[in-house]
């Protein structure tokens, strides 16, 4: 897209207008930077170039500290008006080794942030998160919780009952329909009735139906539950002060 920039300049000794109309197809800093060298060699001060360019261009206009800076640069002799090339780190994080690195310090330690994984790589956050998300194919996700964790034994004997079961379930389709389990838990003496609960239909004229703030009574009771593949067989409250034993 064509771009123009309108400068009024005032001639050295003479009042005369002068009106230079610049007609460039790059990138509008650039315009920019060449209307600065152009002040800056015919004399124009860097608050009048900063000036001129504000009526050109408007909002688009560099910032003050740029305007300054590139004159300057003009002014110590510098002769293009294109960036410097950027003296940063090549991209080269994202090679074999590096993944190959990130892999061993994120099996070690699974809880490490990606800074720090980038920390000590020595390479940037975001070729990290790259090396993460799309070489490794990997995301952080929260701890599922659970009841409680099992212990290694726990865990053995576990395995060892359920390939138990599910052998006697292959000879006999019957099997697990045999099985009555049994478990307890703390519940609450009085559970308040909820609002969907209590809800009901009522008519044109009819009041709204009210109920009494009920509140959750502290104690709580051990209730013990046994049941088969079909549901519920049998339930009761344990005496208070007494233990459930297996």
């Amino acid at each position: 897209m064509l771009q123009v920039a309108e400068l009024a300049v005032v001639g050295r000794g003479s009042n005369t207008c002068l009106y230079v109309i610049a007609i460039f197809t790059m990138c509008e800093s650039t315009e920019q930077r060449i209307c600065i060298k152009f002040c800056f060699e015919i004399g124009k001060t860097a608050m009048e170039t900063y000036q001129l360019l504000q009526q050109a261009y408007g909002e688009d206009v560099m910032g003050h500290t740029q305007v300054f800076d590139w004159f300057r640069r003009f002014k110590e002799g510098r002769t293009s008006v294109e960036s410097d090339p950027r003296s940063g780190r090549l991209s080269t994080s994202r090679n074999e080794e590096m993944i190959a690195k990130v892999r061993k310090i994120i099996r070690n330690n699974r809880k490490l942030t990606v800074r720090e994984i980038a920390d000590d790589c020595g390479i940037s956050v975001r070729s990290c998160d790259a090396i993460l998300t799309d070489d490794l194919h990997m995301k952080r996700v929260c701890a599922k919780f659970v009841p409680h964790l099992l212990t290694d034994d726990q865990s053995e004997q576990r395995q060892k009952i359920a390939r138990d079961l599910f052998e006697r379930s292959c000879e006999n389709v019957h099997f697990l329909k045999n099985i009555v389990r049994g478990d307890e838990s703390w519940v609450y003496w009085y559970d308040p009735e909820t609002k969907q609960q209590s809800s009901q239909w009522k008519g044109p004229t009819s009041l709204r139906p009210k109920k009494g703030r009920q509140v959750r009574k502290k104690t709580k009771v051990m209730l013990l539950a046994f049941f088969d593949s079909e549901g519920i067989v049998h339930h009761e409250y344990a005496p208070d002060g007494q233990t459930i034993n297996k």
